[in-house]
């Protein structure tokens, strides 16, 4: 592993608050923004949606190695058919899910919503994957010299951030071009070290393809959102480009909205809101219990599932994208039912971190026992995804010891990543925060199937997502995380 003892670039502190000025003027001006938390219930501005402040952001590039980075790009295609694969396979999903819904109420109900639309005959049989799978660098305590990626998880909904991924990277390379405000010693410390990424464009490239193969030009694309969604800007980048790129019109509806002004055609199925037809329906919420707590939500749910439009996920996707199945395709012998070549199987595995269950089976009795007794190697996970779910440390024996073997496999365990040292600067509303830091590098991959064929399976461009090495969680609308890019080497 490189030395970068002397990163980020050594410079003054007032050329530290150029660069801050710098930062913090492109993105307004480049639209790397969020709206802030409302703070009154009677300033206006606030109220009509007016006020933004810059995305969370670093200020420089963070490094990363360019093998590792090339290995994730190459596992992303081999990824996505494998989840597509999983998606298609009812035997798969009820072995796995199925012990997971008796002491999960949020599983049950999605793995119930799935059955029911199985059994009634599936409308729609195209299928949109946009995905995320995310890595962080770990260096094993016999090895202090190479860093190897290890996937923290693989999402299958509401992979977030592409848009504004692609303009963080555009911000370093302004920044990077700002050369008198910095000794730029280090080798690497150029454009050049900054990779191309696409992201902003290739995700509503995937959605655009699935409107044009659903087959009607007056259809729009529905992006389901969370009621009162502050933080869009990502959303609207995406649905900018995709009228701009694609002329595809696409509406923003929450569940509570889609309840009341949804239908389905009774003769096509096609879904129908506010008299507009569906061709795509991408969900940016609906991966928590938060957004479902009605059993209207549900109905809504179920309505749209039971639609002939093209979903991003189906339920059957969502549920592939639990964390039980990633312990599960860890197992020996799981992986290679479903990928054929040796050479990908043995790539796959390259990136696992050691996953064990947490049920009542000899393999699940002896992890709980090892997490009782040396909590601080692993990280606990319920099948939860959007930030702020994981247990970690002192919290894993406070619950573990709480629950019968039953409830504990509603959970899953992983070895604890441990990265290699580095650090950086980030910037949150304005302040500049340094120290050493940890990276999460993502890659987005669009596949679409029909039935059990495979149309399209391409990746989607990179995120990486950085944040305090003291800090779990690495979410960005939750606030644990800023947006980064990597810096090759």
């Amino acid at each position: 592993m490189t030395n970068f003892s002397n990163y980020p670039p050594q410079t003054s502190q007032g050329n530290l608050q150029i660069l801050l000025e710098l930062a913090i003027d492109w993105s307004l001006a480049h639209g790397l923004v969020f709206r802030p938390p409302s703070t009154t219930s009677n300033n206006n501005i606030d109220n009509n949606n007016n006020s933004v402040i810059h995305a969370p952001i670093s200020l420089f590039p963070s490094p990363f190695p360019r093998r590792e980075f090339e290995l994730a790009l190459e596992l992303q295609p081999i990824f996505n058919r494998l989840f597509f694969e999983l998606s298609q396979n009812h035997d798969f999903i009820k072995d796995v899910i199925e012990e997971v819904t008796k002491v999960d109420d949020f599983i049950e109900k999605l793995y119930n919503l799935y059955v029911t639309v199985r059994q009634e005959g599936v409308v729609q049989p195209i299928s949109l994957g946009l995905h995320r799978s995310d890595y962080i660098l770990h260096v094993s305590s016999n090895n202090h010299e190479e860093a190897h990626i290890q996937q923290v998880e693989f999402n299958t909904i509401a992979s977030s951030f592409s848009s504004l991924s692609s303009l963080t990277g555009e911000l370093h390379k302004y920044l990077l071009e700002s050369t008198n405000y910095f000794d730029s010693s280090s080798p690497i410390f150029n454009i050049e070290a900054l990779p191309e990424n696409d992201s902003m464009n290739s995700i509503p490239r995937g959605i655009a393809k699935a409107h044009e193969l659903y087959g009607s030009e007056r259809a729009v694309v529905l992006m389901v959102v969370q009621s009162k969604e502050r933080n869009i800007f990502d959303q609207r980048w995406i649905e900018y480009t995709l009228f701009k790129n694609h002329k595809v019109h696409l509406i923003r509806k929450d569940l509570s909205e889609i309840s009341q002004e949804g239908k389905l055609d009774p003769i096509t199925k096609a879904l129908i809101i506010d008299g507009k037809e569906i061709s795509v329906t991408y969900f940016r919420s609906g991966y928590s219990p938060r957004d479902h707590l009605s059993d209207e939500a549900w109905n809504t749910r179920l309505l749209i599932e039971r639609s002939k439009s093209i979903k991003c996920p189906t339920a059957a996707y969502q549920l592939v994208g639990a964390k039980k199945v990633q312990q599960v395709l860890a197992a020996p012998g799981v992986l290679e039912r479903y990928i054929p070549d040796p050479l990908e199987v043995k790539k796959l595995r390259s990136c696992f971190a050691g996953l064990y269950p947490l049920d009542s089976s000899p393999e699940g009795e002896k992890a709980a026992k090892a997490a009782l007794e040396n909590p601080e190697r692993y990280v606990m996970k319920p099948q939860r995804e959007g930030g702020g779910n994981n247990l970690y440390a002192n919290d894993i024996p406070q619950l573990l010891s709480k629950l019968t073997p039953s409830e504990r496999s509603s959970y899953i365990l992983m070895d604890l990543i441990k990265p290699p040292p580095m650090k950086n600067i980030i910037l949150l509303q304005g302040e500049m925060v340094k120290g050493e830091m940890i990276s999460e590098l993502g890659v987005y991959g669009i596949i679409i199937g029909k039935g059990k064929e495979v149309i399209v399976n391409e990746r989607g461009g990179h995120l990486l997502r950085t944040k305090g090495k003291e800090t779990n969680e690495g979410g960005v609308a939750t606030g644990y995380a800023v947006i980064d890019s990597p810096l090759l080497f």
